[in-house]
């Protein structure tokens, strides 16, 4: 089974995820959207799969951090555009097992998900 995290390095929900997957001995590839970008087409991807709000960090301090302006009446391709300039705002972390997809950690979900 391939496995893709999908985050930021200094994330405190990534360290727990990735520490957890590291004590499991599960094997996986860390993509770091902040240093490397994330395309339109794996956000696109989970949208459709998550909902765009789930995908969207509206918690973190950098989607707090823009005008109210720009937080109000978004649309599916609006959060994609936003999180595509700004990484930070995707909610992480993204655990791609190949057929199945997690967002956020749960340790539990992770357990059910990783055989």
């Amino acid at each position: 089974m391939s496995v893709t995290i999908y985050g930021i390095r200094n994330c405190d929900t990534m360290k727990k995820a990735r520490s957890w997957l590291d004590a499991k001995g599960v094997a996986y590839a860390f993509h770091d959207y902040k240093a490397v970008g994330i395309d339109k087409a794996h956000l696109a991807a989970w949208c459709r799969e998550f909902g765009w709000e789930k995908v969207l960090n509206r918690a973190g301090t950098t989607f707090r951090a823009l005008p109210d302006a720009e937080k109000v009446n978004l649309t599916e391709a609006r959060a994609i555009a936003l999180m595509m300039a700004q990484p930070s705002m995707i909610r992480r972390p993204v655990l791609d097992l190949g057929k199945q997809r997690l967002i956020g950690f749960r340790p539990e979900e992770y357990a059910a998900a990783v055989k």
